[in-house]
């Protein structure tokens, strides 16, 4: 027996390789996987607190999980979308879209300018296959000045057209059309890179902040007065373009129909600032709930409104430890508000309050104050105080929203119904052993506002225009071809023509119809002359 051989491949070689690499990346398939991937990759910035966005829970998360923890924060799973392996994902996924569309738009503008195919010698066999036959009574008319009459029918129905002498006294015409199809196929894929430029800039580029306002504050456009800022992965916040708006006024509208189901609640908001841009230039503007202000390229949106009470705290020797608006965090649609006040200056202890203001202050079945409706009806503040460390002097970062009442003692309790009440009638109250008092001045309203600056939004907003628009086209052009081919049968000129549809296409037979139709009556023919051959 004679030996046997066996045949190896050919090593691709690095060249190889890489064609090969591109080939795959670049496949519509491969685009659909890593848009997929991109999607899962996301799923963990929902999940784990994001360092750009809050570093403290970040190291309370890893101080909480020690294990777990640090090895979360090696793979990146607190800087989801700035992680090398996002990145990674993204910059695929960008690859591919452009290998997939660039040369496939660049095909297409070659098919584009190629003629339409030629005429097929049987046209019978194709799905739409009619026969005109033309009688000998209009002997003027020739072949080829039927095919000329021909072309220009196709033409005016937006055909691409060319005509064609075959032999032995034979005249064709050959029509496309539908071309604008692709076209629209390949501006949604087109403007799919474009959405994904425009979120890439405005990730890198934008910001978010949130600010609370009370009215008569002042907001100025610089790091340092954001309540919270969330830079995008590559912005430098000395790039904040400067301006400044002050809340004039917060006006809310209530509903006053007794019959309404929502009777007392809010149901209307507007703020009126006067606002300085970056030129120096002063103006009125009025904030609405979906109405946002936009001013050097930021947008301002009304997040939340809120009362502040004003809150007098006197030391006992008569100076003043405290005096202003104090932010109450809304519980309730009835604006039942929690109010968390810190007097550090306070002397000779520092003191704390904690309790609640009541728009419109009363009792509920159980005797708890409560308030009985949105608006400011019966003002009501009820709180009970603390004295001691604050614990403010220790340089800890501390929640402006929560008391810490471990280094405290109680002075007086809501609980033992001997907490302090303050309303428009009785505004002042002196504090337990001599620890001076505190005074109720009356309230303002307050609001939320979000602050957003997206520098790609105008991009990702046109994109998905022309990615709708290309949608539509590609869903509602019907690619088609037409062929018409002219002889004399005798005595008698026979006029025969198909149709193919590029793809499904439902109105094909109407639109053979209108061909018949529009042959018809192009040489004086009745419509039934036609003699219909669908396969």
């Amino acid at each position: 027996m004679g030996e046997q051989t066996t045949s190896q491949a050919p090593a691709l070689g690095v060249w190889g390789m890489t064609k090969w690499a591109w080939t795959q990346l670049t496949k519509m398939n491969t685009a659909l996987i890593l848009l997929l991937l991109l999607a899962v990759a996301a799923v963990p910035g929902s999940l784990f607190p994001q360092r750009i966005q809050d570093p403290v829970k970040v190291n309370d998360y890893i101080e909480n999980h020690p294990t777990w923890g640090p090895i979360a924060d090696k793979i990146q799973l607190f800087d989801v979308f700035s992680s090398a392996w996002f990145s990674a994902i993204y910059l695929l996924l960008f690859i591919s879209l452009i290998g997939c569309v660039l040369p496939r738009a660049k095909k297409h503008y070659q098919m584009w300018r190629k003629p339409p195919v030629r005429t097929p010698k049987n046209l019978a066999r194709l799905p739409i296959h009619r026969t005109l036959e033309i009688p000998a009574s209009l002997e003027e008319l020739s072949a080829q000045e039927a095919i000329d009459d021909a072309a220009r029918i196709l033409s005016r129905r937006g055909y691409r057209v060319e005509t064609h002498v075959e032999d032995q006294g034979r005249y064709s015409v050959a029509a496309e059309r539908g071309y604008l199809r692709e076209v629209g196929n390949i501006l949604f894929h087109l403007s799919m890179i474009g959405i994904l430029i425009g979120i890439a800039i405005g990730s890198l580029l934008g910001y978010r902040g949130q600010k609370i306002l009370v009215e008569g504050d002042t907001f100025v456009n610089s790091l340092i007065s954001y309540d919270s800022f969330t830079p995008g992965t590559n912005y430098n916040p000395d790039w904040l373009t400067p301006y400044s708006l002050t809340l004039e006024n917060f006006e809310v509208q209530y509903d006053r129909q007794r019959e309404s189901a929502s009777y007392g609640s809010d149901i209307g908001y507007e703020a009126t600032f006067k606002v300085n841009d970056h030129s120096g230039e002063q103006r009125n503007e009025t904030l609405k709930v979906n109405e946002p202000l936009s001013i050097d390229g930021n947008s301002i949106n009304l997040a939340g409104n809120g009362y502040a009470p004003v809150i007098k705290v006197t030391n006992p020797d008569g100076t003043i430890a405290f005096e202003g608006p104090v932010v109450g965090l809304t519980t309730d649609p009835k604006y039942n508000s929690s109010i968390v006040l810190k007097v550090p200056d306070a002397h000779p202890d520092q003191l704390g309050f904690v309790g609640m203001f009541l728009p419109t202050g009363g009792y509920n079945s159980a005797g708890v104050p409560v308030s009985l409706d949105a608006g400011p009806y019966n003002p009501t503040l009820v709180l009970q105080s603390y004295y001691g460390d604050l614990g403010l002097d220790e340089g800890v970062p501390q929640n402006v929203y929560i008391l810490d009442t471990s280094k405290l003692t109680e002075m007086n309790s809501m609980a033992q119904q001997n907490g302090i009440i303050l309303t428009a009638t009785h505004t002042e109250e002196n504090l337990p052993d001599g620890r001076g008092k505190i005074s109720f001045e009356g309230y303002k309203r307050y609001i939320g506002v979000d602050i957003h600056y997206d520098p790609g939004k105008g991009i990702v907003f046109w994109s998905f225009v022309l990615a709708f628009t290309g949608l539509i086209i590609s869903l509602f052009v019907p690619r088609r071809r037409v062929w018409v081919r002219a002889y004399r049968d005798g005595q008698n000129l026979t006029v025969e023509y198909a149709l193919l549809a590029r793809g499904e296409d439902p109105r094909l037979l109407p639109e053979a119809d209108k061909l018949t139709e529009a042959f018809a009556r192009c040489w004086e023919l009745e419509f039934s002359e036609a003699e219909d051959t669908e396969a």
